[in-house]
């Protein structure tokens, strides 16, 4: 058997070799993909605006197979979308989507909450991302809040002390940067959640797990309110 098994291999790289020409295009794709995607994630790019594929080759030196390539990673991954004869534009998250978000939240940073006594896992990475959402406020680059409580949530996730769920949610947190762009004011949606989420942490602190994860419930369904609430005031196009 073992010998059936290993019969052919060179033939095997003979194919692998025919696909060497794709290696460095694949490559320079993948990083196109990374450099918008930043882009958008921080702000740069907001929801609804068109990606224009000749200023993005210019602006990177590469082709627009190159630039193509790395637009269809960002639709697989939900951050822009294809409309015919227009384009591709920045994803605005529907009404929907924000209730998918925070329904997956609710579920998987509740239950770390409540499982925080079993996992015994350090809190010192909340500790230190409150401190920085902290110094942003001070400053008051609330935007800076916002990618910061991104992180906060993320570290809220991984109490869970699941590889699996860490993945998973990768996805939740892009989208939920999308949604945060979407609000007009970041001031005043973030200013009370960053109040609300030292509340969480001192509950949580303090060995309170079931009433951290309850004071989580309900900052989670306020903030989807309030989010809808600002989706009714903007002109999109849904």
């Amino acid at each position: 058997m073992t010998s059936a098994i290993s019969g052919g291999t060179g033939d095997s790289y003979e194919v692998l070799a025919s696909h060497r020409a794709h290696l460095g295009r694949a490559g320079l794709s993948s990083q196109v993909a990374d450099i918008v995607r930043d882009r958008i994630l921080d702000g740069h790019f907001r929801p609804g605006t068109r990606l224009s594929e000749p200023d993005i080759c210019a602006a990177l030196k590469v082709s627009r197979n190159t630039v193509r390539e790395a637009f269809r990673t960002l639709m697989q991954e939900r951050l822009v979308a294809h409309e015919l004869n227009r384009g591709v534009f920045v994803r605005i998250p529907l009404p929907e989507d924000v209730a998918e978000v925070y329904k997956c939240r609710r579920v998987v940073e509740c239950t770390a909450l409540r499982e925080h006594p079993r996992t015994g896992l350090s809190l010192k990475p909340l500790l230190s991302l409150l401190e920085r959402a902290d110094e942003f406020a001070a400053q008051g680059d609330w935007t800076g809040v916002g990618t910061v409580d991104v992180e906060f949530h993320r570290a809220i996730t991984a109490l869970n002390d699941s590889r699996l769920l860490d993945a998973m949610m990768a996805g939740v947190w892009n989208e939920l940067r999308l949604i945060f762009h979407v609000v007009a004011r970041p001031d005043v949606f973030h200013s009370p959640y960053l109040r609300r989420n030292h509340e969480v942490f001192e509950a949580l602190e303090r060995g309170e797990a079931t009433a951290a994860a309850d004071m989580l419930a309900d900052y989670l369904r306020d903030a989807q309110a309030q989010i809808l609430a600002a989706y009714a005031e903007i002109d999109t196009d849904f």
